[in-house]
Protein backbone atom coordinates (compact mmCIF):
# COMPACT_ATOMS: atom_id res chain seq x y z
CA UNK A 1 0.00 0.00 0.00
CA UNK A 2 1.44 3.36 -1.02
CA UNK A 3 1.51 6.41 1.21
CA UNK A 4 1.20 10.10 0.42
CA UNK A 5 3.04 12.64 2.54
CA UNK A 6 1.71 16.18 2.17
CA UNK A 7 4.05 19.08 2.94
CA UNK A 8 4.42 22.67 1.76
CA UNK A 9 8.20 22.80 2.19
CA UNK A 10 11.07 20.31 2.20
CA UNK A 11 14.30 21.62 3.73
CA UNK A 12 17.83 20.30 4.15
CA UNK A 13 19.45 19.87 7.55
CA UNK A 14 20.56 23.52 7.45
CA UNK A 15 17.03 24.81 7.03
CA UNK A 16 17.45 25.72 3.34
CA UNK A 17 14.44 25.13 1.12
CA UNK A 18 14.82 22.26 -1.33
CA UNK A 19 11.22 22.21 -2.53
CA UNK A 20 8.68 24.87 -1.62
CA UNK A 21 5.04 25.38 -2.60
CA UNK A 22 3.43 28.78 -2.21
CA UNK A 23 -0.14 28.91 -3.52
CA UNK A 24 0.11 27.43 -7.04
CA UNK A 25 3.85 27.94 -7.54
CA UNK A 26 6.25 25.08 -6.86
CA UNK A 27 9.91 26.10 -6.56
CA UNK A 28 12.84 23.68 -6.63
CA UNK A 29 15.86 25.16 -4.80
CA UNK A 30 16.35 28.85 -4.18
CA UNK A 31 17.94 31.79 -5.96
CA UNK A 32 21.61 31.10 -6.56
CA UNK A 33 21.28 27.33 -6.28
CA UNK A 34 22.34 24.92 -9.02
CA UNK A 35 19.85 22.13 -9.65
CA UNK A 36 21.94 19.12 -10.61
CA UNK A 37 21.18 15.67 -11.88
CA UNK A 38 24.23 13.46 -11.79
CA UNK A 39 25.19 11.44 -14.82
CA UNK A 40 22.66 8.66 -14.93
CA UNK A 41 18.95 8.83 -14.31
CA UNK A 42 16.15 9.32 -11.81
CA UNK A 43 13.45 6.65 -12.04
CA UNK A 44 10.01 6.08 -10.60
CA UNK A 45 9.03 3.05 -8.52
CA UNK A 46 8.39 1.01 -11.69
CA UNK A 47 11.84 1.74 -13.08
CA UNK A 48 10.66 4.27 -15.69
CA UNK A 49 13.04 7.17 -16.31
CA UNK A 50 11.80 10.49 -14.99
CA UNK A 51 14.98 12.58 -15.38
CA UNK A 52 18.23 11.55 -17.05
CA UNK A 53 21.52 13.24 -17.74
CA UNK A 54 24.16 12.50 -20.35
CA UNK A 55 27.12 14.86 -20.45
CA UNK A 56 25.64 18.34 -20.20
CA UNK A 57 22.20 17.33 -21.54
CA UNK A 58 19.34 16.86 -19.05
CA UNK A 59 16.27 15.03 -20.40
CA UNK A 60 12.81 14.95 -18.82
CA UNK A 61 10.98 11.67 -19.41
CA UNK A 62 11.78 8.91 -21.86
CA UNK A 63 11.13 8.51 -25.58
CA UNK A 64 7.36 8.42 -26.16
CA UNK A 65 6.50 10.14 -22.87
CA UNK A 66 4.41 13.29 -22.65
CA UNK A 67 5.95 15.90 -20.34
CA UNK A 68 3.09 18.00 -18.96
CA UNK A 69 2.65 21.10 -16.85
CA UNK A 70 -0.48 21.00 -14.71
CA UNK A 71 -3.40 23.19 -15.75
CA UNK A 72 -2.79 26.73 -14.54
CA UNK A 73 0.84 26.06 -13.66
CA UNK A 74 3.75 27.98 -15.19
CA UNK A 75 7.07 26.39 -16.08
CA UNK A 76 9.92 28.79 -15.31
CA UNK A 77 13.36 28.23 -16.79
CA UNK A 78 14.64 26.74 -20.05
CA UNK A 79 12.92 28.90 -22.69
CA UNK A 80 14.04 29.98 -26.14
CA UNK A 81 17.41 28.71 -27.36
CA UNK A 82 19.13 31.41 -29.39
CA UNK A 83 20.84 30.48 -32.65
CA UNK A 84 23.60 32.11 -34.70
CA UNK A 85 22.88 35.17 -36.85
CA UNK A 86 20.90 34.33 -40.01
CA UNK A 87 21.57 36.11 -43.32
CA UNK A 88 19.61 33.97 -45.81
CA UNK A 89 16.26 32.18 -45.88
CA UNK A 90 15.78 29.25 -43.48
CA UNK A 91 13.15 27.04 -41.86
CA UNK A 92 12.70 27.83 -38.17
CA UNK A 93 12.56 25.17 -35.43
CA UNK A 94 10.13 25.53 -32.52
CA UNK A 95 11.81 26.67 -29.32
CA UNK A 96 14.54 28.64 -31.11
CA UNK A 97 15.30 32.34 -31.38
CA UNK A 98 16.94 33.81 -34.48
CA UNK A 99 18.79 37.13 -34.88
CA UNK A 100 18.21 38.01 -38.56
CA UNK A 101 20.54 40.27 -40.52
CA UNK A 102 18.93 41.80 -43.63
CA UNK A 103 21.69 44.32 -44.34
CA UNK A 104 22.40 42.86 -47.78
CA UNK A 105 18.86 41.80 -48.69
CA UNK A 106 15.56 40.76 -47.18
CA UNK A 107 14.85 37.05 -46.95
CA UNK A 108 12.13 34.61 -45.86
CA UNK A 109 11.76 32.67 -42.60
CA UNK A 110 9.60 29.57 -43.09
CA UNK A 111 7.77 28.48 -39.93
CA UNK A 112 7.64 24.79 -38.87
CA UNK A 113 5.42 22.57 -41.04
CA UNK A 114 3.62 20.66 -38.25
CA UNK A 115 3.48 22.92 -35.21
CA UNK A 116 1.87 22.02 -31.90
CA UNK A 117 -0.07 24.32 -29.61
CA UNK A 118 2.36 26.34 -27.49
CA UNK A 119 5.28 26.13 -29.94
CA UNK A 120 7.20 29.38 -30.05
CA UNK A 121 9.67 31.11 -32.40
CA UNK A 122 11.47 34.38 -31.68
CA UNK A 123 12.80 36.67 -34.42
CA UNK A 124 14.71 39.92 -33.97
CA UNK A 125 16.33 42.56 -36.19
CA UNK A 126 20.08 41.99 -35.75
CA UNK A 127 21.35 45.07 -37.60
CA UNK A 128 18.43 47.52 -37.55
CA UNK A 129 17.64 46.99 -41.25
CA UNK A 130 14.16 45.46 -41.29
CA UNK A 131 12.78 48.88 -42.30
CA UNK A 132 15.00 48.82 -45.41
CA UNK A 133 14.92 45.09 -46.22
CA UNK A 134 11.92 43.44 -44.59
CA UNK A 135 12.01 39.96 -43.07
CA UNK A 136 9.23 37.89 -44.66
CA UNK A 137 7.48 35.23 -42.55
CA UNK A 138 5.99 32.27 -44.44
CA UNK A 139 3.46 30.26 -42.33
CA UNK A 140 4.25 27.12 -44.36
CA UNK A 141 0.69 25.96 -44.96
CA UNK A 142 -0.64 27.02 -41.56
CA UNK A 143 -2.35 30.30 -40.68
CA UNK A 144 -0.67 33.31 -39.20
CA UNK A 145 -2.94 35.74 -37.33
CA UNK A 146 -5.92 33.97 -38.91
CA UNK A 147 -4.79 34.23 -42.55
CA UNK A 148 -2.65 32.20 -44.92
CA UNK A 149 -0.69 35.13 -46.44
CA UNK A 150 2.95 35.82 -45.73
CA UNK A 151 3.54 38.63 -43.23
CA UNK A 152 6.62 40.71 -42.55
CA UNK A 153 8.72 42.40 -39.91
CA UNK A 154 9.36 45.82 -41.40
CA UNK A 155 10.31 48.09 -38.47
CA UNK A 156 13.83 49.08 -37.44
CA UNK A 157 15.06 46.92 -34.50
CA UNK A 158 11.75 45.10 -34.51
CA UNK A 159 11.39 41.72 -32.83
CA UNK A 160 8.55 39.28 -32.21
CA UNK A 161 7.61 36.12 -30.34
CA UNK A 162 5.32 33.91 -32.43
CA UNK A 163 3.22 31.33 -30.59
CA UNK A 164 1.23 28.61 -32.35
CA UNK A 165 -2.33 28.51 -30.95
CA UNK A 166 -4.52 26.33 -33.18
CA UNK A 167 -5.44 25.65 -36.82
CA UNK A 168 -7.87 28.60 -36.95
CA UNK A 169 -5.61 31.44 -35.87
CA UNK A 170 -2.34 29.59 -36.36
CA UNK A 171 0.69 31.60 -35.26
CA UNK A 172 0.04 34.76 -33.23
CA UNK A 173 2.44 37.50 -32.16
CA UNK A 174 2.33 37.13 -28.36
CA UNK A 175 4.97 39.77 -27.73
CA UNK A 176 7.01 42.25 -29.74
CA UNK A 177 9.31 45.25 -29.53
CA UNK A 178 9.27 48.47 -31.59
CA UNK A 179 6.16 47.15 -33.26
CA UNK A 180 3.58 49.95 -33.26
CA UNK A 181 0.05 48.53 -33.10
CA UNK A 182 1.03 45.07 -34.40
CA UNK A 183 4.45 43.48 -34.62
CA UNK A 184 3.49 41.81 -37.90
CA UNK A 185 2.95 43.84 -41.08
CA UNK A 186 1.54 42.88 -44.49
CA UNK A 187 4.38 41.50 -46.59
CA UNK A 188 5.69 43.31 -49.69
CA UNK A 189 4.56 41.67 -52.90
CA UNK A 190 5.55 41.38 -56.53
CA UNK A 191 3.95 43.58 -59.20
CA UNK A 192 4.36 43.09 -62.96
CA UNK A 193 4.41 46.21 -65.12
CA UNK A 194 3.89 46.89 -68.83
CA UNK A 195 4.71 50.47 -69.87
CA UNK A 196 4.01 51.53 -73.48
CA UNK A 197 4.54 55.11 -74.62
CA UNK A 198 2.55 57.07 -77.17
CA UNK A 199 3.37 56.33 -80.83
CA UNK A 200 4.94 58.84 -83.21
CA UNK A 201 2.83 60.31 -86.02
CA UNK A 202 3.38 59.72 -89.72
CA UNK A 203 5.05 62.35 -91.90
CA UNK A 204 3.04 64.41 -94.36
CA UNK A 205 3.05 66.00 -97.80
CA UNK A 206 3.32 63.48 -100.64
CA UNK A 207 4.67 60.24 -99.22
CA UNK A 208 5.63 60.65 -95.58
CA UNK A 209 7.59 58.21 -93.43
CA UNK A 210 5.74 56.01 -90.97
CA UNK A 211 5.65 56.99 -87.29
CA UNK A 212 7.76 55.00 -84.83
CA UNK A 213 6.03 52.99 -82.12
CA UNK A 214 6.09 54.13 -78.52
CA UNK A 215 8.74 52.54 -76.34
CA UNK A 216 7.78 49.11 -74.96
CA UNK A 217 9.14 48.15 -71.52
CA UNK A 218 8.29 45.56 -68.86
CA UNK A 219 9.36 45.17 -65.25
CA UNK A 220 8.67 42.97 -62.23
CA UNK A 221 9.38 44.52 -58.83
CA UNK A 222 8.75 43.71 -55.17
CA UNK A 223 6.92 46.72 -53.80
CA UNK A 224 6.71 47.71 -50.09
CA UNK A 225 3.25 48.07 -48.57
CA UNK A 226 1.95 51.64 -48.68
CA UNK A 227 3.89 52.61 -51.82
CA UNK A 228 2.06 55.06 -54.07
CA UNK A 229 2.78 54.04 -57.67
CA UNK A 230 2.26 57.05 -59.92
CA UNK A 231 1.25 56.21 -63.49
CA UNK A 232 1.65 58.48 -66.53
CA UNK A 233 0.29 57.44 -69.94
CA UNK A 234 1.72 59.19 -73.00
CA UNK A 235 -0.36 60.56 -75.88
CA UNK A 236 0.32 59.82 -79.53
CA UNK A 237 2.01 62.43 -81.70
CA UNK A 238 0.08 64.73 -84.03
CA UNK A 239 0.18 63.99 -87.74
CA UNK A 240 2.39 66.18 -89.90
CA UNK A 241 0.71 68.26 -92.61
CA UNK A 242 3.43 69.30 -95.02
CA UNK A 243 5.71 68.47 -92.10
CA UNK A 244 7.46 65.73 -90.17
CA UNK A 245 5.14 63.89 -87.76
CA UNK A 246 5.14 64.74 -84.08
CA UNK A 247 6.77 62.50 -81.49
CA UNK A 248 4.65 60.55 -79.02
CA UNK A 249 4.81 61.33 -75.29
CA UNK A 250 6.49 59.25 -72.60
CA UNK A 251 4.70 56.78 -70.33
CA UNK A 252 6.08 55.90 -66.90
CA UNK A 253 5.63 54.38 -63.46
CA UNK A 254 7.38 55.73 -60.36
CA UNK A 255 7.19 55.68 -56.57
CA UNK A 256 9.24 55.65 -53.38
CA UNK A 257 11.31 52.48 -53.21
CA UNK A 258 10.38 51.64 -56.80
CA UNK A 259 12.69 51.57 -59.81
CA UNK A 260 11.24 54.16 -62.18
CA UNK A 261 10.38 52.80 -65.62
CA UNK A 262 10.04 55.35 -68.43
CA UNK A 263 9.19 54.40 -72.01
CA UNK A 264 10.03 57.05 -74.60
CA UNK A 265 7.49 58.35 -77.10
CA UNK A 266 7.85 57.09 -80.67
CA UNK A 267 9.71 59.22 -83.24
CA UNK A 268 7.77 61.05 -85.93
CA UNK A 269 7.92 59.96 -89.57
CA UNK A 270 9.93 62.21 -91.92
CA UNK A 271 8.35 64.81 -94.21
CA UNK A 272 8.26 63.93 -97.90
CA UNK A 273 8.93 65.94 -101.09
CA UNK A 274 12.15 66.58 -102.98
CA UNK A 275 15.05 68.48 -101.42
CA UNK A 276 12.89 69.43 -98.43
CA UNK A 277 12.28 65.81 -97.40
CA UNK A 278 13.46 64.93 -93.91
CA UNK A 279 14.91 62.03 -91.96
CA UNK A 280 12.79 60.15 -89.47
CA UNK A 281 12.97 61.26 -85.84
CA UNK A 282 14.55 59.19 -83.05
CA UNK A 283 12.47 57.90 -80.14
CA UNK A 284 11.29 54.76 -78.36
CA UNK A 285 11.17 53.38 -81.90
CA UNK A 286 12.42 55.60 -84.71
CA UNK A 287 10.22 57.23 -87.35
CA UNK A 288 10.71 56.26 -91.00
CA UNK A 289 12.48 58.47 -93.53
CA UNK A 290 10.44 60.75 -95.78
CA UNK A 291 9.75 59.73 -99.38
CA UNK A 292 9.34 61.30 -102.85
CA UNK A 293 12.95 62.42 -103.11
CA UNK A 294 14.94 62.87 -106.28
CA UNK A 295 18.41 63.73 -105.15
CA UNK A 296 19.07 62.51 -101.62
CA UNK A 297 19.15 59.43 -99.42
CA UNK A 298 17.42 59.74 -96.07
CA UNK A 299 17.59 57.68 -92.89
CA UNK A 300 15.09 56.51 -90.35
CA UNK A 301 15.21 57.72 -86.79
CA UNK A 302 17.18 55.76 -84.19
CA UNK A 303 15.11 53.51 -81.93
CA UNK A 304 15.78 52.74 -78.28
CA UNK A 305 16.42 56.42 -77.63
CA UNK A 306 17.30 56.96 -74.84
CA UNK A 307 18.99 53.59 -74.54
CA UNK A 308 17.46 50.97 -72.23
CA UNK A 309 18.28 47.34 -71.56
CA UNK A 310 16.45 45.38 -72.83
CA UNK A 311 15.85 47.62 -75.83
CA UNK A 312 12.53 49.47 -75.87
CA UNK A 313 12.29 49.72 -79.67
CA UNK A 314 13.91 49.67 -83.12
CA UNK A 315 15.08 52.00 -85.89
CA UNK A 316 12.84 53.47 -88.56
CA UNK A 317 13.31 52.46 -92.22
CA UNK A 318 15.52 54.39 -94.65
CA UNK A 319 14.99 55.86 -98.11
CA UNK A 320 18.20 55.00 -99.94
CA UNK A 321 17.54 55.05 -103.68
CA UNK A 322 16.81 58.00 -105.98
CA UNK A 323 14.45 58.80 -107.35
CA UNK A 324 12.46 57.15 -104.59
CA UNK A 325 8.80 57.83 -104.03
CA UNK A 326 8.47 55.45 -101.09
CA UNK A 327 9.30 56.50 -97.54
CA UNK A 328 10.62 54.26 -94.74
CA UNK A 329 8.37 52.45 -92.28
CA UNK A 330 8.36 53.35 -88.60
CA UNK A 331 10.24 51.06 -86.22
CA UNK A 332 8.32 48.67 -83.97
CA UNK A 333 9.03 47.08 -80.60
CA UNK A 334 10.33 43.84 -82.14
CA UNK A 335 11.47 44.84 -85.67
CA UNK A 336 12.95 47.72 -87.65
CA UNK A 337 10.86 49.62 -90.16
CA UNK A 338 11.28 48.50 -93.76
CA UNK A 339 13.26 50.57 -96.28
CA UNK A 340 11.25 52.30 -98.97
CA UNK A 341 11.83 51.67 -102.69
CA UNK A 342 10.56 53.35 -105.82
CA UNK A 343 7.34 51.37 -106.02
CA UNK A 344 6.98 50.09 -102.49
CA UNK A 345 6.95 52.20 -99.35
CA UNK A 346 8.36 50.64 -96.20
CA UNK A 347 6.10 48.71 -93.85
CA UNK A 348 6.11 49.42 -90.14
CA UNK A 349 8.10 47.16 -87.85
CA UNK A 350 6.07 44.62 -85.88
CA UNK A 351 5.26 45.09 -82.21
CA UNK A 352 5.71 42.74 -79.24
CA UNK A 353 3.08 40.52 -77.61
CA UNK A 354 2.36 40.53 -73.87
CA UNK A 355 0.04 38.29 -71.83
CA UNK A 356 -0.06 40.53 -68.75
CA UNK A 357 -3.84 40.91 -69.15
CA UNK A 358 -4.34 37.13 -69.26
CA UNK A 359 -4.45 36.88 -73.05
CA UNK A 360 -1.83 37.65 -75.67
CA UNK A 361 -2.04 41.21 -77.00
CA UNK A 362 0.50 42.82 -79.34
CA UNK A 363 1.60 46.41 -78.68
CA UNK A 364 3.88 49.04 -80.21
CA UNK A 365 3.79 48.40 -83.97
CA UNK A 366 5.38 50.92 -86.35
CA UNK A 367 3.42 52.94 -88.91
CA UNK A 368 3.71 52.23 -92.65
CA UNK A 369 5.05 54.91 -95.01
CA UNK A 370 2.85 56.79 -97.50
CA UNK A 371 3.28 56.62 -101.29
CA UNK A 372 2.70 59.00 -104.15
CA UNK A 373 3.78 57.27 -107.38
CA UNK A 374 0.99 56.05 -109.63
CA UNK A 375 0.42 52.33 -109.20
CA UNK A 376 2.87 52.09 -106.26
CA UNK A 377 2.04 50.57 -102.85
CA UNK A 378 1.97 52.26 -99.47
CA UNK A 379 3.49 50.53 -96.47
CA UNK A 380 1.39 48.36 -94.16
CA UNK A 381 1.30 49.10 -90.44
CA UNK A 382 3.23 46.76 -88.19
CA UNK A 383 1.35 44.32 -85.95
CA UNK A 384 0.55 45.90 -82.63
CA UNK A 385 -1.45 48.92 -83.70
CA UNK A 386 0.71 50.48 -86.42
CA UNK A 387 -1.26 52.59 -88.90
CA UNK A 388 -1.01 51.95 -92.66
CA UNK A 389 0.45 54.51 -95.04
CA UNK A 390 -1.82 56.24 -97.55
CA UNK A 391 -1.56 56.45 -101.33
CA UNK A 392 -3.79 59.49 -101.28
CA UNK A 393 -4.81 61.57 -98.30
CA UNK A 394 -4.20 61.10 -94.59
CA UNK A 395 -2.34 58.10 -93.23
CA UNK A 396 -4.11 55.73 -90.85
CA UNK A 397 -3.77 56.60 -87.16
CA UNK A 398 -2.00 54.23 -84.79
CA UNK A 399 -4.40 52.22 -82.63
CA UNK A 400 -5.26 53.91 -79.33
CA UNK A 401 -3.73 52.38 -76.19
CA UNK A 402 -1.26 50.24 -78.10
CA UNK A 403 1.39 52.90 -78.72
CA UNK A 404 1.24 52.19 -82.47
CA UNK A 405 2.90 54.60 -84.91
CA UNK A 406 0.78 56.56 -87.39
CA UNK A 407 0.91 55.87 -91.13
CA UNK A 408 2.53 58.35 -93.53
CA UNK A 409 0.37 60.55 -95.74
CA UNK A 410 0.31 60.07 -99.51
CA UNK A 411 -0.72 61.63 -102.82
CA UNK A 412 0.22 64.82 -104.65
CA UNK A 413 -2.78 67.10 -104.44
CA UNK A 414 -3.78 68.13 -101.92
CA UNK A 415 -0.69 67.73 -99.79
CA UNK A 416 -1.45 64.98 -97.28
CA UNK A 417 -1.26 64.64 -93.52
CA UNK A 418 0.35 61.82 -91.58
CA UNK A 419 -1.79 59.68 -89.29
CA UNK A 420 -1.67 60.42 -85.55
CA UNK A 421 0.24 58.11 -83.24
CA UNK A 422 -1.72 55.79 -80.95
CA UNK A 423 -1.93 56.67 -77.26
CA UNK A 424 0.10 54.49 -74.89
CA UNK A 425 -0.98 52.28 -71.98
CA UNK A 426 0.32 51.20 -68.56
CA UNK A 427 -0.75 47.87 -67.05
CA UNK A 428 -0.10 46.49 -63.55
CA UNK A 429 -0.64 42.91 -62.41
CA UNK A 430 -0.45 41.56 -58.83
CA UNK A 431 -1.79 38.65 -56.74
CA UNK A 432 -5.52 38.91 -56.04
CA UNK A 433 -4.89 38.48 -52.29
CA UNK A 434 -2.49 41.45 -52.27
CA UNK A 435 -4.60 43.96 -54.21
CA UNK A 436 -5.39 46.93 -51.95
CA UNK A 437 -8.22 48.43 -54.00
CA UNK A 438 -6.76 51.94 -53.64
CA UNK A 439 -6.48 53.67 -57.02
CA UNK A 440 -6.91 57.04 -58.69
CA UNK A 441 -7.49 57.79 -62.35
CA UNK A 442 -10.17 55.10 -62.79
CA UNK A 443 -8.14 52.24 -64.27
CA UNK A 444 -9.98 49.21 -65.61
CA UNK A 445 -9.76 46.51 -62.90
CA UNK A 446 -9.95 42.80 -63.73
CA UNK A 447 -9.71 40.24 -60.91
CA UNK A 448 -9.24 36.49 -60.99
CA UNK A 449 -6.92 36.54 -64.01
CA UNK A 450 -5.06 33.32 -63.17
CA UNK A 451 -5.00 34.49 -59.55
CA UNK A 452 -3.98 38.04 -60.47
CA UNK A 453 -5.65 41.44 -60.38
CA UNK A 454 -4.89 43.48 -63.50
CA UNK A 455 -5.11 47.30 -63.60
CA UNK A 456 -5.16 48.89 -67.06
CA UNK A 457 -4.42 52.63 -67.07
CA UNK A 458 -5.29 54.64 -70.17
CA UNK A 459 -4.67 57.95 -68.46
CA UNK A 460 -2.78 59.42 -65.52
CA UNK A 461 -3.51 57.82 -62.14
CA UNK A 462 -2.03 55.89 -59.24
CA UNK A 463 -2.18 52.66 -57.27
CA UNK A 464 -1.28 52.36 -53.56
CA UNK A 465 0.02 48.96 -52.49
Amino acid sequence: MSSIIKVDTIQDQNGNNIINENANTVTIGKAGDSINVASGSLKDASGNIIVSKSGTTVTLGASGDTVSVASGATFIGGGIIWQSVQTTGFTAVAGNGYPCNTTSAGFTVTLPATPSAGDQIQLVDYAGTFDTNALIIDPNGENIEGGADNLALAGEREGVTLTYIDATQGWIATSGINEGTDALSPAPYSVDFLVVAGGGAGGGYTGGGGGGAGGFRTSTQTVPIGTVITVTVGDGGSGGSNATGGNGSNSSISGSGLTTITSAGGGGGGRAQGPSAENGVSGGSGGGAGGETSSQSLTGGTGNTPSTAPSQGNNGGDNTTTPNFGGGGGGGASAVGATGTGAQSGAGGNGTASSITGSSVTYAGGGGAGQTASGATAGAGGTGGGGAGATSGTGTAGTVNTGGGGGGGGGYIPASTGGAGGKGVVILSMPDASYSGTTTGSPTVATGVSGKTVLTFTGTGSYTT
